[in-house]
């Protein structure tokens, strides 16, 4: 399960037993929110999107959606978001459990901007229930994201 992947993963770094597992669904931002009873805004998703033929990850805030013009100034290409049965193949994550975490080894992540705003954030952890809140920086460090990027608007 991916799940466990995530769980393995984060062995590394001791922080295992931080993922929450809920009874009910994250699997969406509200949904997120409510489970942990935050504001949507501070739920961390990852959209999964094709780049030249492989998939990228853009983590950015719950209350941001990506910005088509600023997009194409990051990666000068339209976004086109992966289908529903790509997902989990390109990824190693299925939707809804999407994360930065345990991903398919040539997957490249990016943080979005709009996360910095907070002093932690909550990324899913590869299943449609759980989530870990980290740090920015915790964020930066454990997603391995090639860099920040500046591709989303405020809702």
């Amino acid at each position: 399960m991916s799940i466990d992947k995530v769980k393995n993963y984060f062995s590394q770094y001791d922080k295992e037993n931080d993922i929450k597992e809920f009874p009910v669904s994250s699997a969406t931002v509200p949904e997120a929110a409510q489970a942990l009873g935050c504001e949507e805004a501070r739920i961390a998703k990852t959209l999964s999107l094709k780049l030249n033929d492989a998939a990228i990850l853009i983590v950015m805030a719950g209350d941001a959606k990506i910005d088509n013009h600023k997009y194409k100034q990051a990666f000068g290409k339209k976004a086109i978001m992966l289908k529903f049965d790509e997902v989990e193949t390109m990824t190693g994550h299925p939707v809804g459990g999407v994360c930065p975490f345990a991903v398919s080894p040539d997957v490249k992540i990016y943080l979005d901007e709009s996360l910095k705003r907070f002093s932690t954030v909550f990324p899913a952890c590869g299943s449609a229930n759980s989530a870990i809140e980290l740090t920015i920086d915790e964020l930066s460090k454990y997603s391995n994201a090639v860099r920040w990027v500046d591709v989303a608007k405020i809702l």
